[in-house]
This record gives C-alpha cells, structure tokens and sequence, in this order.
C-alpha cells in the first residue's frame, strides 16, 4: 500500500519539464553560445581530417596516376621540362606509369594519348614490351626512371605530405584546444545550475508547512536533494551539447558524403530508417524503466534514513531480521529494475553496432566496385570508411544520451513535484508588523482538523493576557498541542480566529510572531556542531555572553562547564553525547538566549529527573517573569501555580480555573489529579 502511495505522488507532475529545464540555463546564455560555437568548430575540424587524408592519398600518395602538364614555368622541373598538375589549358603532357615495382615516364604526349595512359594507369598495365631502359604500351614509348630520378619528379607530393601532416596536426591541436575549452565551461555551468537547484530545494523545503514533513517521508526529500538533482548534473554538462553535437555531426556528415559521391551516400543512409525506428522504441521503454528506477531509490533511501534512525527501537525488539527481510526486498526491487535498464542497452546496442558494420560492408563492396571500375578513387572510398563509420558512432551515442536524458526528465519530474508544493500558510504582501508583540493570545470560536473534517478542535475560545501563566492538560489526544502549533501559526484553522495582542495572526508577520515564541519541547533535536552552536542557532546576533549567562539561568551551565571543551565541545547529530535531561537544559537556554515574549512549554520537563526539575524550577519562574506563558503538561505537579488552568477533552475545553477552583469543582482535572496522586 506504501509503495502505491509513493509511486502515485511520484508521477503527478504533468507541465513542461524540458521548458522548465531550460529556464535554468538562461542566466549561463553566453556560456551556452560559446559552447555551441565551440561544438561547431569541433565539428568541421572532425569533418576535415578524413577530407584531408583522403585528399593526400589521391593527390600525393597516389599521384603518379595523375597526368602532368608540360608548362614554361612551375615550381617542378623534371629533365629540363616544367610540370604541373593543373591541366587547364595545357597542350603537351607527361604521365607516371608503376609495372611490376618500376616506374615509368611518359612525355611530349598530347591530350589523347595523355587521357590514354590515363586510364591505363588506373587499371592494368600491360606493355607491348619491357626493356631494361624503358617500355611501350599502346604504342607510346617511356623511359624507366630510377630511385633519385622518381625523387626529384614525385618532390611536390613529398611537399604535398608534409603540408597536409602539418595542417593536421594544427587541426588536432586546434580540436583538442576547442574541446578542453568547451569541456571547462559546461562543466562549470552545470555545477552553477545544480547548485542553484539545490539551494531552491533546500530553501523551498524550508518554507513548506508541518503538514507537507507529516506526509513526506524525510529519505524520499533527501533523495530529492541529493541522487536526484546529481542526475540533472551529467545533463546540463554533457548531454544536452552532446544531443546538439551529435545532431550537427550526423547533419554535417551527411551533407559531405552527398556532395562527394550521391549513389555511395545514398547506399550509405539505406539502414537509417531501421535504427530510427530502433531508437525511437529505446527511447519509450528507457523512460518508463528510469521512471521506475528513481521511484526505486526513493523508497530505498526512505527505509533506509527511517530505520537507521530507528535503529536503537529495532535492536530493543530484536526486529534485526525482520527489517533486513524488508531491505532485501526493497533492494531486490532496484535490482530488477536496473536489470531491465541493462537488458535493454544489451539488447540495443549490438543491434545499432551490426547495423552500422553491415553499412560499413555495402560501403566496402560498392565503393570496391567503383574503385575497380575507375569510378572512385581510394582517398574518397577512404573518407567513406571514415564517415560512415563517425555517422552510427553519434546515431549510438544519441541513443544513450536519449537514455541518460529520460533519466535527469524522470529525476526533474520528481524534484518539480516538491518545488511545486504550496506553501499553505501564506502571508500577506503587507503585513502588520507590530511595535511590540505584548503577548496576549486570545482564541474565538476557532476549529481545526489536520485532515478534512476529522475536527481536532471545536469551537475553542479563551484569552490569555500579557504575562499570564496558562496550563493545558487532558488526555493525550484532547488537542493541547494543536493549540501551541497554531498559535505560532504552523498549522492554519480551517474556522474562527486566532489573535495575538488583538490582531489576527493571518494578518500578521509569520517572522514576527515565530521570532516572538520561544518554544521548548519534550523531544529537543539538537543539530551536528558545539554546544554553543546549538545554544546559537546560527544567530550571530547572539553574543557569547549572552549564550554563557542563558545556561547559567537554567542551570545548563552547570555540565556544560563540565565537558572537555565547554561551549565548545562537539556535538553529534540528535545529541546522541548527551542524556535527556542535559538536551532539555540545553533546549532552556537555547530559547531563553533569544528572549521571546511568549513562552511555549509542550511537556518541557517531562524527560528531565527530579533532581534537575528542581534546579531549573527557580531557573523557569525568573524566565516566566513578564512573559506570556503557555505549558502543557501531564504531571500536574508541575503547573499548579499556573494563572490558569484549562481543562481539553475531545478538541473542547470542558474546565478553567485555577488548581484550587479546579478541585474544588470536582470535575475532569480533580479525577486526573487524584489518579496521579494516588498512582505515586
């Protein structure tokens, strides 16, 4: 049933999570726009490298089947003739023909006899005869060239090379600059965004009322914060200029390989539509998968943070082995999940990679052909290799990017849910501050549920003045804690009024009436630091003077003087260090050191011993001295000098008066008093 109710709050957000996603990188738009630029620089130099290598083989490296023009003047001169392999124009030829490991140099041709060797040169050679010296074939006579006369002609393409490697080498250079650059700015952009969001969680969350802490287990706001908002982090940083890249990459290979040779490209792209279709049924199943998978984790570190703190109740039961059956489960749950998550990358990935090796194969037979044909050349059958294999590297990658996406969109869906909880004590846009809050609280006609109309008060009113000592006692359950929390307004009434010094409270600062309460409780939770942290609580306006003399008036001082450090020993999370009644005192002073005008005491001295109860009874009536004083106690030993007493029973007040009148009207509190009396 828990799981159903988890899992129904963890899909209720239904806006726009890619528009809300964005909004956070607004105020990085220029840091975006570098990236991008940098991605479409890092792109046309990963577009070059091919073009540049298949360049250098048909132009250099494969250079003697290209024909030469005999010139007046050029940068070559091969045996007192000028060459050149720009043809436009040009009347006589020479041609380089290689048979049998030899090289070949044809001159004085003329274009027919120059397109002739051409060709030839391009497929088999086969003289009419070979001498020592030279050959003949299609009766045109070459002289054969040794290895300083193949040098001096084949010196531009040595050149050629060289220019080209260094050309490279800057590209690489210029692409490893671009990509480091690109990296340190979306890196750093992403940890600005997540650390914006983490800070609008933690503040939001701290705005929320008690209500949304009574429904929301603490692990899932903690998942929130932590496991959630890292999984955006891999987005901002990475993905999204991934997504861009990839798309660019694809786009840009296949607008070159079309320019270059349509039929080759077209054979190339004939597998697109499968693996299209192929990502697109990925993308669907690795949603709904990360879907369940984050709602998995949620529930995991729920149980976990509930009974870790839960730890000492488990080990007093001896209920080790129960809640280890309960994590096993829990466990198994993520462990199927993420399963799933693996089966279907096992199952995708080596489908998109046979996919992309059987392109590469019709790439090789068909470009092959055309090689053998005369048709293509080896440097741009080269950069097809090349490019089909870099256009399903990216096709794969936006595949997984896809998947780790779904999973910062199913992590956003989660942390949107919390951000978008309603803060439902609101504060008017001006509110009415007081001079001074005196301390009368007076209640009219007031009732309130926490559920509905499961009414924990009805028609509740009474006064209580400035300065006044007032008491609550009934049986647990008759609402005495209820009116603490809304008199701090935690909790909003659903009918009548509450006032403080006769303005209602809706109507009045929430800061002021809450930096006017000074609350102690009989659970006091005390935060990982020092004692005089805690005294503090982060209020610097708290001088250590008036932290040392708060303990001394409430008798704290007198352990924590005692602790090696004093003020200043550490303290763990819960104040696990310190006994009940030491955390009580420590609660005193912490609210005295702020000096409230109104006193809240919810069973306050229900954990402390005897002993310390009467060393800190002298401590509370000088703290209760001209200030509005509210407890609510069981032991009524300890309010019965209370200006009042009201009586609650079912969510109404049933008596008031003072402990004598009470008694003496024999009624609720004179059976509650005598039991306790005569239970000692």
């Amino acid at each position: 049933m828990a799981e159903m109710v988890e899992e129904k709050v963890e899909s209720e957000y239904s806006g726009s999570i890619t528009k809300r996603l964005m909004a956070y990188m607004k105020p990085y738009t220029k840091q975006m726009v570098l990236s991008i630029i940098l991605v479409l620089l890092i792109t046309v130099f990963e577009l070059l490298r091919p073009i540049l290598i298949g360049d250098a083989i048909d132009t250099y490296i494969e250079g003697y089947n290209q024909p030469y023009a005999i010139v007046e003047k050029s940068d070559l001169s091969f045996q007192g003739e000028y060459l050149s392999k720009d043809l436009e124009g040009a009347d006589c030829f020479a041609q380089l023909l290689m048979y049998e490991d030899e090289y070949y140099y044809f001159t004085d041709l003329n274009a027919q006899e120059s397109e002739e060797l051409h060709e030839i040169s391009l497929g088999s050679v086969v003289p009419e005869s070979v001498t020592k010296d030279g050959m003949v074939i299609a009766g045109i006579s070459g002289e054969k060239l040794d290895a300083d006369e193949l040098k001096v002609l084949r010196n531009n393409d040595f050149h050629g090379i060289i220019r080209i490697g260094i050309l490279y080498t800057i590209i690489l250079v210029l692409n490893l600059i671009c990509t480091f650059v690109q990296t340190w700015v979306l890196q750093l952009t992403g940890q600005n965004i997540i650390y914006e969001i983490r800070k609008e969680i933690f503040h939001h969350v701290h705005s929320l009322p008690l209500r949304f802490f009574d429904t929301h287990p603490v692990g899932r706001i903690v998942t929130r914060a932590t496991n959630d908002v890292e999984s955006l982090h891999e987005m901002y940083a990475t993905i999204l200029i991934r997504l861009f890249r990839n798309s660019i990459k694809i786009i840009g290979l296949a607008v070159v390989m079309l320019s270059m040779n349509l039929t080759l490209a077209l054979y190339s792209f004939i597998l697109v539509p499968v693996i299209a279709a192929l990502t697109v049924v990925f993308k669907r199943l690795s949603r709904k998968i990360h879907r369940e998978i984050r709602t998995k984790i949620s529930m995991l570190n729920t149980f976990l943070s509930e009974n870790i703190s839960g730890m000492r109740l488990i080990q007093i039961f001896a209920n080790e082995k129960m809640k280890y059956d309960e994590f096993k489960d829990k466990n198994s749950e993520l462990y199927r999940a993420n399963i799933k998550q693996m089966s279907v990358f096992a199952i995708f990935r080596p489908l998109i990679y046979f996919l992309s090796q059987l392109a590469l194969g019709i790439v090789l037979y068909m470009g092959g052909m055309n090689v053998l044909d005369s048709t293509l050349t080896i440097g741009i059958l080269y950069v097809f290799i090349n490019y089909i294999s870099n256009f399903f590297e990216p096709i794969q990658d936006l595949a997984e990017q896809f998947s780790t996406l779904q999973n910062a969109f199913a992590s956003a869906e989660k942390i949107f849910t919390i951000l978008d909880e309603k803060n439902t004590i609101l504060e008017k846009e001006n509110p009415v501050i007081l001079d001074e809050i005196k301390g009368k609280i007076e209640f009219k006609h007031a009732w309130f549920a926490y559920e509905k109309d499961d009414y924990v008060l009805r028609d509740v009113s009474f006064i209580i003045h400035p300065g006044e000592k007032v008491a609550f006692v009934g049986a647990t359950g008759a609402g005495k804690s209820s009116i603490l929390n809304l008199i701090g307004r935690y909790y909003d009434i659903q009918k009548g009024q509450i006032l403080i010094d006769d303005v209602d409270i809706k109507d009045l600062s929430i800061a002021q009436i809450r930096e006017a309460i000074g609350q102690m409780q009989q659970d006091v939770f005390i935060f990982t630091g020092d004692i005089s942290s805690n005294i503090r609580l982060l209020n610097d306006d708290i001088s250590d003077e008036t932290i040392v003399k708060s303990a001394q008036t409430v008798n704290a001082a007198h352990f924590i003087e005692h602790l090696p450090e004093g003020y200043h020993e550490p303290v763990s999370e819960r104040g696990s260090t310190l006994s009940s009644g030491q955390r009580q005192l420590l609660s005193f002073a912490r609210t005295l050191a702020f000096d409230p005008k109104i006193l809240v005491m919810d069973e306050a001295t229900a954990n402390i011993d005897t002993e310390t109860e009467q060393l800190i009874q002298q401590a509370l009536e000088r703290l209760m001295e001209g200030r509005t004083t509210i407890m609510v106690a069981h032991r009524l030993s300890t309010i019965q000098h209370a200006d009042n007493i009201i009586v609650m029973h079912k969510g109404k007040i049933r008596e008031m008066g003072t402990h004598q009148q009470l008694l003496q009207n024999d009624g609720i509190y004179k059976k509650l008093y005598d039991l306790q009396l005569y239970s000692v």
